[in-house]
C-alpha cells in the first residue's frame, strides 16, 4: 500500500515540477493550439468565400453558354460536395475527414478550372464585365486560399514540433492529451512534380 502512495506522491511531484518549470510548455502549447485553430478558420473562411462566388459565376456563364450544361452542373455538384463537409473542432484530429475535405476542395478547384477554360470559347462571355469581375474575385480568392493554407501549414508545423520535442512532449501527451495535427497533402505527388505540358 505504501508503494502505491509513494508512486502517487512521485507522480504528483513530477507533474508539479513540470508545471512550475519554464520548460514545460503548457502555455506555449495552448497558444499554438489556438493559433492553429485560428489559421484553420481562415482557410475555411476563404473556401467559403470561393463557394459564395460560384453561383454568380455559374449564372453568368449560363447566359452565354446554356448548352454547356454538363460543365455547369459539374461545378454546382463539386460546390455542393465541398460545402457539405461538416467542420467541427474535432475535425482537425480526424485524418480521414481532413483528407475527404481536401479532396472535395480539389474537386471544386478542378471544376472551376474547366468552367473558366470554357469561357475561352465564348468571346462575348470573356468581354462581359460581370464575368470579368467575378473571375478577378475568384482569382483573388484562390490567392487568399493559398496564403491561408500556407499560414496554417506553418502553424501546424510549429505546433507539431512542440508536441514532439522534449520536455513539452510530456506536457502535451500526459497533461493536455494533445497529438500532432493533420496537415495539407497532395493526393498525387508524382503528378504535381511533373512539369506541365505546354502546347502551342
Amino acid at each position: 500500500m505504501s508503494m502505491i502512495v509513494a508512486r502517487m506522491v512521485l507522480v504528483s511531484l513530477l507533474l508539479t515540477g513540470m508545471l512550475t518549470s519554464s520548460g514545460c510548455g503548457y502555455n506555449d502549447l495552448q497558444g499554438l493550439d489556438e493559433d492553429t485553430k485560428a489559421a484553420w478558420s481562415e482557410v475555411i473562411n476563404q473556401y467559403q468565400r470561393r463557394a459564395d462566388l460560384i453561383p454568380n459565376l455559374v449564372n453568368t456563364v449560363k447566359g452565354y453558354a446554356a448548352h454547356e450544361r454538363e460543365t455547369l452542373e459539374s461545378v454546382v455538384q463539386a460546390r455542393a460536395r465541398a460545402t457539405n463537409v461538416q467542420i467541427t473542432p474535432e475535425f482537425l484530429k480526424d485524418e480521414a475527414a481532413f483528407k475527404k475535405f481536401q479532396e472535395a476542395q480539389q474537386g471544386l478547384s478542378g471544376a472551376l478550372g474547366r468552367l473558366l477554360a470554357l469561357a475561352e470559347q465564348y468571346p462575348n462571355l470573356k468581354a462581359d464585365q460581370g464575368f470579368r469581375d467575378l473571375q478577378s474575385q475568384l482569382e483573388g480568392t484562390e490567392n487568399r486560399i493559398t496564403v491561408a493554407r500556407k499560414r496554417y501549414i506553418e502553424k501546424v508545423a510549429e505546433f507539431n514540433k512542440m508536441v514532439r520535442y522534449f520536455p513539452t512532449n510530456l506536457t502535451a501527451k500526459f497533461l493536455l492529451h494533445l497529438d500532432e495535427k493533420a496537415n495539407f497533402t497532395v493526393a498525387d505527388e508524382k503528378a504535381v512534380a511533373k512539369p506541365p505540358e505546354v502546347k502551342f
